[in-house]
């Protein structure tokens, strides 16, 4: 632990903050910068005496628990937070694979492709937002709920999911999905939404279960697909992948070749793909 370096830290991050930035009302006559030491204190949950301690290096080497609610209540960034953790002396805590908070700038990208299939998804294959040309491409993916939300769980349990692609590449994808599932697992082995899905997986699918024991890993999932469109036929695409800064989400768009057929349809879909609906 570096007192001196965790004291100074949280200063800056505290002198940083404005009250309307956590919800506080901001007073006229008010003269400190940034947050009172009272007002850090009440939103991390702890005495004002324990955090001024902390800040003047008066206290004990304040416990994991304690650092995640300070985190919390400075409003810090991830990268933030393994910082401060650092500081303290601790391994930092593993990021979660899963969230359903859409990161701000994945979004803000997402908004502008109006004439491109292109979906939201997380580490667990959850879809958090889907546009209109990716909904009559491949289906409305965000209609699922519980164990189904994850494309792992619906690939070995849903005949339908797997009618979007030729019978010839299911293992292929079959294996991919589980090392992506393998992955999730991986960089947090106690999320309990990765958990369930494998653990279900394991007792219900006996084809999951047998590329799970094998371990399977793979690299950036960019290469080309084969989608059996209801309506158009097959349409040959590449699936685009643009992570967030935590890795935790990616923005997949789906692209095919200018002047090929899978092109042509995919304009199609983006001038006339209300009259299929």
């Amino acid at each position: 632990m570096d007192p001196a370096e965790l004291a100074a830290f949280l200063r800056t991050r505290r002198e940083a903050l404005r009250p309307e930035d956590v919800g506080l009302p901001r007073s006229r006559r008010r003269r400190t910068r940034g947050l009172r030491r009272e007002e850090v204190a009440a939103l991390a949950t702890m005495s004002t005496d324990y955090y001024a301690r902390i800040e003047q290096q008066r206290g004990p080497r304040p416990s994991e628990r304690i650092l995640a609610a300070i985190a919390r209540g400075l409003r810090l960034t991830v990268d933030e937070r393994d910082h401060l953790f650092r500081l303290a002396g601790y391994a930092v805590p593993p990021r979660l694979a899963r969230s359903d908070r859409v990161d701000p700038g994945i979004l803000a990208i997402f908004h502008r492709m109006d004439d491109t299939p292109a979906q939201i998804v997380n580490a667990l294959g959850e879809t958090l937002a889907q546009n209109r040309l990716s909904t009559l491409l491949v289906g409305d993916q965000i209609r699922h709920t519980g164990l189904s939300r994850a494309l792992a769980y619906r690939w070995f349990t849903d005949l339908a999911e797997r009618r979007l692609f030729p019978a010839e590449d299911h293992a292929r994808h079959g294996r991919t999905i589980t090392a992506q599932l393998r992955a999730a697992h991986s960089r947090d082995r106690t999320d309990p939404h990765v958990l369930a899905v494998a653990d279900t997986l394991l007792r219900v699918s006996e084809e999951f279960a047998a590329i799970w024991r094998e371990h399977p890993v793979i690299g950036p999932y960019c290469e080309p697909k084969r989608i059996e469109h209801r309506l158009l036929g097959p349409l040959d695409v590449h699936g685009h992948s643009l992570a967030d800064p935590g890795q935790s989400q990616f923005l997949m768009v789906f692209t095919a070749p200018p002047g090929s057929e899978s092109h042509d349809k995919l304009k199609f879909l983006a001038a006339r793909g209300h009259q299929l609906v």
